[in-house]
């Protein structure tokens, strides 16, 4: 059809619009029929904010744009809505008419009648006011457990879905390699395969509830230089390929995300924003991937601004469409005038355009968006709800019972402990000294992409719209026979020490002292974890440690607890604290499940998913390290952590014996096969994370001492035994070789059965034999670990 006429209907209906045709057919004759400037507006979104009256959404004035003019974009059409609930406070069934009704004005303003996409953030949960705040990342890492991790992400779905979210940009793929990055607390762990498998189970479950899942950031920000948000990044081919894409590479595979946002950060001085051998290359051509990639905010603009890369505007949008991102977010700033003039005048094909265009299109009949019988109202609205907006108050409940049952769960499984000498669980204690700046503070269990911490307070006279107990409250719940004493003692970053001499005096006429530390979660500086919270060391902040050392003078029992979003350096607390409970941000349910721990009520299960230091200077540091990485004798450094990548303890004891391998020798494409048992021998029911590390200790290339490969969470009964029967692929012994391919090497291994990376329980010594074997994409990605009852 020529697109310099009118849209002409032959028929009862336009082959876009009719649902049995195939989608590539209706995807075709839409961009047929479309301008160049029709087309390029789907390229883009706009940021905006859902009204709290129900009327149509308010274009948000963002400090790094110019404002928007809704009215003079809508004709040619709208690729996508930036944040509709995640950019001032709504009622969540008041946005969801907000959204519907700014819905149907962009499908009527266009020629074709296509809706726009809408995306939200949903790291931690659904960020809108008044929904769920589950643990962040780092804490569904330290739980070992995709199957709840994958409940919690359908139910976060299906919340978004319910208001009229299609799109959530979530999860975070980035390995942790230096845990001074402000943005560790979004992250799952240090380890690319606990990372893998939780992430593939997020996306699973969101994608399960229709939402379209955005894998980031693809690929390397986490390996910035010190730890430094946005900086340069400094890797190898070999550790990129080995350790950060392979979380990426198992949720295309594994878990169907449709959609993949890049990376701010340069490798090598490639932009990830301009990256065609990543973005084109590996993602769609090697590994198949077939939805949209979508820029972080204002990475498109950063080409210019940042990296110096491209010389204006248009440059820029061609520098990153011919890399491969489809869709520029959160504002038009490049894929609008300054491409269609680009286009125009022959400098960016059209056909790039196409390209995108065809991807975005794809994703939006996918989504039922151009379907005829296409409704704007979510199902939680009807048509009859658009008379009497203000009735619709609080009509949705975005924070019911399954869903705070779900966070419960999760913050309770996430808890680590990290030493006991014996004084948890707590045995009625008389008097309580309950001392330190996170002890009642509602926020303490957030973290930065929260409603209430990234949103919520910039609007501090309006309600946080969930509940946050603190700890002095929960406490008090848990303890109701305990006179509960309470002084703050210094704040997390203030640096005040006036507090000491009560928290000090209230630690000696108390039977037992609980100090809680850590961080405060909040945006480019405005806490001490966060996105832009970076830190020069891992001390805990402010006068939190002069704090803690006070406490540690006292004749007193002190138990430390931690709510953080990194893990921190405990100085004397290591060998002196008689226990140390570690929890990041867990959430609004995370003081209910710390006074849980505390009490005995919840056998604590969690295991570190990144090593705590010892020393506040010692990174950037993993347990991934080569063999020059370890300590060493001809350093005066010690990179050894205080507890270990994997460490946790529990209120009960396990004992694992009769270990038994069928062959100790298998081909370079065959697998082991390894058995052993593990029992509960303590007096409590309990939950063991037995851990498969991976030794290889002659290959071509140098290899970190060892690699999480398989793991599985073991509940028990005390006295109960399990017979645990695991197949292990000779797949997962492959890495990257010399020439850049990734190989199978003939040669002897150990596969270390561990409760941690720093405690091997049991050792299998293998052989791997034959002929060295490439592998790609399609190698097997897992051990297969079965349970089976024993007596």
């Amino acid at each position: 059809m020529n697109a310099d006429v009118a849209v002409e209907n032959t028929s009862a209906i336009a082959l876009w619009n009719d649902p049995t045709a195939p989608v590539s057919a209706r995807v075709d004759a839409l961009i047929d029929a479309m301008t160049l400037e029709e087309k390029t507006a789907q390229l883009y979104g706009v940021w905006v904010g859902a009204s709290d009256e129900g009327g149509e959404v308010a274009p948000h004035q963002h400090e790094m744009e110019e404002p928007v003019d809704l009215d003079a974009l809508l004709p040619t059409g709208l690729g996508q809505l930036t944040r509709p609930f995640g950019t001032v406070p709504v009622d969540p069934a008041l946005g969801a008419l907000s959204l519907a009704r700014t819905q149907a004005r962009i499908a009527a303003t266009n020629r074709f009648g296509i809706p726009a996409l809408a995306h939200d953030e949903c790291l931690a949960g659904f960020a809108a006011w008044g929904a769920t705040a589950y643990p962040v990342p780092l804490s569904w890492g330290a739980a070992f457990d995709p199957a709840l991790v994958r409940a919690m992400a359908e139910a976060i779905g299906r919340d978004m879905r319910s208001v009229g979210v299609h799109q959530g940009l979530a999860p975070v793929l980035d390995v942790v390699r230096d845990a001074r990055w402000g943005r560790v607390e979004e992250t799952i762990g240090e380890d690319p395969y606990l990372v893998g498998t939780l992430g593939t189970a997020y996306v699973q479950g969101l994608e399960s509830a229709g939402i379209v899942a955005t894998l980031k950031h693809f690929a390397g920000y986490s390996a910035s230089r010190a730890g430094r948000n946005l900086a340069p990044t400094s890797m190898g081919p070999r550790e990129r390929a080995d350790v950060l894409l392979p979380p990426f590479e198992m949720a295309i595979r594994e878990g169907g995300a449709r959609s993949v946002m890049n990376a701010y950060t340069d490798t090598d001085g490639i932009p990830s924003a301009a990256d065609e051998a990543l973005l084109t290359g590996l993602l769609r051509d090697t590994w198949g991937f077939d939805g949209t990639v979508v820029a972080d905010y204002f990475a498109i603009a950063f080409l210019k601004t940042l990296h110096g890369v491209a010389a204006d505007w248009a440059d820029a949008a061609g520098t990153a469409l011919r890399a491969g991102i489809d869709v520029e977010l959160p504002n038009v700033k490049t894929y609008g005038a300054p491409l269609t003039e680009a286009v125009a005048d022959g400098r960016v094909p059209e056909a790039l355009v196409d390209r995108a265009v065809r991807r975005i299109l794809t994703q939006k009949v996918a989504l039922g968006l151009l379907d005829p019988d296409w409704n704007p109202l979510p199902a939680a609205l009807d048509a009859t709800d658009e008379d009497d907006p203000s009735a619709l108050r609080g009509r949705i409940d975005l924070d019911g019972p399954a869903n705070r049952a779900l966070a419960r769960t999760l913050a309770e499984q996430a808890i680590v402990l990290l030493s006991n000498d014996g004084t948890l669980p707590l045995d009625r204690p008389r008097r309580i000294a309950l001392i330190g700046p996170n002890a009642d503070e509602p926020a303490a269990v957030l973290g930065c992409y929260s409603f209430p911490q990234h949103i919520g307070v910039r609007h501090p006279d309006t309600p946080l719209g969930i509940e946050l107990p603190t700890l002095r409250e929960t406490l008090a719940a848990e303890f109701p026979d305990a006179e509960i004493t309470y002084a703050r003692g210094t704040g997390v970053d203030d640096g005040d020490l006036s507090g000491l001499a009560e928290a000090t005096r209230l630690a000696r006429e108390a039977d037992v002292a609980l100090v809680v530390l850590g961080d405060r979660a909040g945006l480019f500086g405005r806490g001490t974890s966060g996105e832009g919270c970076d830190v020069a060391t891992l001390a805990l902040p402010g006068a939190q440690q002069q704090l803690l050392d006070a406490l540690l003078d006292v004749n007193t029992p002190v138990v430390t607890v931690l709510l953080a979003g990194r893990p921190y350096a405990l100085g004397r607390a290591v060998g002196e604290s008689t226990a140390i409970v570690q929890s990041f941000f867990p959430g609004e349910e995370g003081t209910r499940a710390i006074a849980g721990v505390l009490a005995g009520r919840v056998n604590p299960s969690g295991r570190l998913p990144v090593s705590v230091p010892r020393g506040p200077g010692s990174q950037p540091g993993t347990y991934l390290g080569a063999p020059l990485s370890h300590a060493s004798q001809v350093s005066t450094i010690d990179p050894t952590p205080a507890f270990a990548f994997g460490h946790g303890l529990s209120y009960t004891r396990f004992e694992w014996t009769d270990l038994a391998v069928e062959a100790q020798e298998a081909p370079t494409d065959g697998e082991f096969a390894l058995s052993l048992t593990v029992r509960n021998t303590g007096e409590r029911s309990g939950t063991e994370v037995v851990q498969l590390y991976l030794h290889d200790p002659v290959a071509s290339v140098v290899q970190p001492m060892q690699r999480l490969i398989g793991y599985t969470r073991v509940a028990l009964e005390p006295g109960e035994a399990r017979r645990l029967r695991i197949a292990v692929p000779a797949d997962l012994a492959s890495f990257t070789g010399r020439d850049g391919r990734r190989i199978v090497e003939p040669g002897d291994l150990e596969l270390r059965l561990s409760a941690s990376s720093a405690d091997r329980r049991l050792t299998a010594r293998v052989t791997l034999t034959g002929a060295e074997r490439h592998v790609d994409h399609t190698r097997r990605l897992h051990a297969t670990i079965l349970q089976e009852p024993t007596t």
